[in-house]
Parts: C-alpha cells; sequence; structure tokens
C-alpha cells in the first residue's frame, strides 16, 4: 500500500503539510549556494569553555541556570512537575510535566519521552531552559512529558546514553508507583523525541527496541527528531555553507563526536552516521513496527542535508515518516525563540492527533 496516500489520512496530511515546505526546495537552498572558507579551528574547548583532563574527562567550568520542579497542585501553575529515580547508580531520573487540566479530566494523555541537547555532553533536564521548553510542549501538546537525565560524554561516552534512554523506557512502562503515569498516560501513544543530539538519542534508542525489546515496542507509536544531530566523515552542503555557524560551527561539531563517540572511531560509525549499514538494516524494523516518524529542521543548520537525507532514506524504505523543513532559523532556535518552539509545538499535535489510533 503506497505510504500517505490513504484517505483516511488526508486531513492528517493537509494539516502537515499546512506546515511543510519542500524537500527539494530545501535540499537546493542548502547545498548550491557557495560555501565560505570555515574560520581556522583555534581552540574549540575554549570557545565551549571547556578544560580537557589528562584522564579524558572534561571541567565544565560555567554551571547554566537550572530550574527546580513544581508539583504543588495549589499553586496556580498550568503545568505540575516532578523528578523521579530511575537508577540511582547512575545518576539518571526524570521530570514529569502534568497539564494542570489532567487532573480534572478522565480521558488519559499521549506520553512524550524526552531527550535534551547539548551535544551529548552540556546540560541537563533539570536546565532551564529545557524545563521552559517541557513546561510549554505539555501545555500547548496536552501531553504528558518525561524529560530524562542521562549520563555525558566524555565521562560516559556513547552509546551510554542509549543504554539509558532504553532503560528509562522500561521504567516508564514498569512503573506502577506514581499516579501521575498510572492515572494520566494512555501507554498506547507514546513517542520517543530528543532535539539536537536527544534527536540522535530517541533515534538510536529508538532502533535498539526495535531491534529486540518487545515489551516497550507495544508501547511506542512513534519517533519526533527535533534537528537532530547526525554526522559522517563527507562533509555535506550544509556543512560547508555554514561552517562558521555561531550556534555549531564546524570545529565545535567535530570536537563533540570526538568527545562522544567510542574511543578510536571515526564520524561514519553507526551511532552518528544513520545511513551506513546497521543503521539500514534499523530502518527496516521501524517499518515492521508501522512506527511513525517526524523529522523537522532549517536551512539555517549545519545539520539540515543529513536531516533531509535520512528523511529521503526512510521514505525510500518505506518508513511512516514526515518532514517538516522550514527556512532560515538555526540549530537550536527552538531553545531560544518561543515563538519558534510554539510553532514546533503546533506541528507536533497535528502529527500525533491525526495518526490513525489502529492500522
Amino acid at each position: 500500500m503506497p505510504l500517505l496516500s490513504l484517505s483516511t489520512y488526508k486531513f492528517f496530511w493537509v494539516t502537515l503539510n499546512a506546515f511543510t515546505l519542500s524537500f527539494i526546495f530545501i535540499a537546493n537552498s542548502t547545498t548550491l549556494q557557495t560555501p565560505t572558507s570555515p574560520k581556522p579551528c583555534n581552540d574549540p574547548y575554549k570557545e565551549l569553555n571547556l578544560i580537557l583532563n589528562p584522564n579524558g574527562t572534561v571541567t565544565r567550568p560555567n554551571k547554566p541556570p537550572q530550574s527546580p520542579p513544581s508539583p504543588d497542585p495549589t499553586l496556580p501553575n498550568l503545568v505540575l512537575s516532578k523528578d523521579l529515580t530511575i537508577n540511582q547508580s547512575k545518576g539518571t531520573w526524570a521530570r514529569i510535566y502534568l497539564p494542570r487540566k489532567a487532573l480534572d479530566q478522565n480521558s488519559k494523555l499521549p506520553l512524550i519521552v524526552f531527550f535534551h541537547g547539548g551535544g551529548f555532553i552540556f546540560l541537563s533536564a533539570a536546565s532551564t531552559i529545557f524545563h521552559e521548553f517541557c513546561f510549554n510542549m505539555a501545555k500547548d501538546v496536552v501531553a504528558v512529558i518525561a524529560s530524562i537525565e542521562y549520563r555525558l560524554a566524555p565521562e560516559h561516552r556513547l552509546p551510554a546514553a542509549y543504554d539509558d534512554a532504553v532503560e528509562a523506557l522500561h521504567w516508564i512502562r514498569t512503573n506502577q508507583g506514581d499516579s501521575w503515569l498510572t492515572k494520566h498516560v494512555d501507554y498506547s501513544n507514546v513517542f520517543l523525541m530528543g532535539s539536537s543530539a536527544g534527536g540522535n538519542i530517541a533515534y538510536n534508542a529508538g532502533l535498539r527496541i526495535a531491534a529486540r525489546d518487545e515489551q516497550v515496542q507495544k508501547i511506542i507509536k512513534g519517533l519526533i527528531l527535533v534537528q537532530a544531530f547526525f554526522g559522517g566523515t563527507h562533509r555535506t552542503g550544509s556543512e560547508i555553507r555554514l561552517a562558521n555557524s555561531p550556534y555549531l560551527s564546524l570545529c565545535t561539531n567535530d570536537m563533540l563526536w570526538k568527545l562522544s563517540l567510542p574511543v578510536g572511531v571515526n564520524r561514519d560509525h553507526e551511532y552518528c552516521n544513520p545511513m551506513v549499514r546497521d543503521g539500514l538494516e534499523g530502518l527496516e524494523k521501524i517499518k515492521r513496527l508501522k512506527w511513525w516518524v517526524l523529522v523537522t529542521g532549517c536551512s539555517g543548520d549545519p545539520l539540515v542535508d543529513r536531516q533531509i537525507e535520512l528523511v529521503k532514506l526512510m521514505k525510500k524504505k518505506r518508513v511512516r515518516v514526515v518532514g517538516h523543513f522550514t527556512r532560515g532559523d538555526y540549530h537550536g532556535v527552538q531553545d531560544k525563540e518561543p515563538l519558534k518552539a510554539k510553532q514546533l509545538y503546533g506541528v507536533m499535535k497535528s502529527f500525533i492527533l491525526e495518526l490513525p489510533s489502529q492500522d
């Protein structure tokens, strides 16, 4: 049956297409422009305010602002939040966001399991930038959000973050002790979502679950990949054109992968490059499970060509994928500009609500 042609999905596609630009247009805009010469990479560690230690760890002198949860229902918050331990020995936990209106409703809500960005080496589920993003996402999408605290590289190189993500999903599936999850989550409507490095984590955790985890497979409806952080040894047109981007320069990009990947591998490793053989096999499993995938990006992101290539590959493999790409903007725009975040929530809400409940 041809993908995206069924009449039952007509309204869904009309809604999404209202927000979506052509892949070909964006691809052309990101690859055919004359590239600029990258600035010399003097010291990417200094640019990111990192100190590389002799034992391979890093010191992070400046800790970004953090926000506490707000679980008290007597306070006038539109969204309640609280922290729950996943694995104390690993230091992993989840911040759960519950729209206040859910307390007065009998219907259950979708669950979005969110993995934050930060190049695998920065930030936290408690970081203010992601706390506010998840707060507003829970409010606008009207969903329960579980934002996962995972271990960071280089102290814990990949696949540690993927292992933490899979463990978090097992914890969510079997958790019977938290009323916010048991009373308000529709476990047939669970999505793995991440932005930047978190999008990479959501994707690779999804591949692991699709390959060998039948219990967790049953609760997942799809993946939401926002400006997903992928790479490779070959430079794409957008990476060259935007090599000097103040939001994600080429030398910073290279350094993040050097700190995150297993020691001794290059950027054509499956954790980094979804186009290599093992990643292709994973797409076959996602197709078999009939998961849906939403991939979003923008032409001002150096990684946009890789995101477009992934969507094209998914279409070729007949995975149920929706691509949403916009002109301009930059990597991480939804974390810094509330209006852009709100637009993203609208795309997500349409994607989630208009999917068929059954095939």
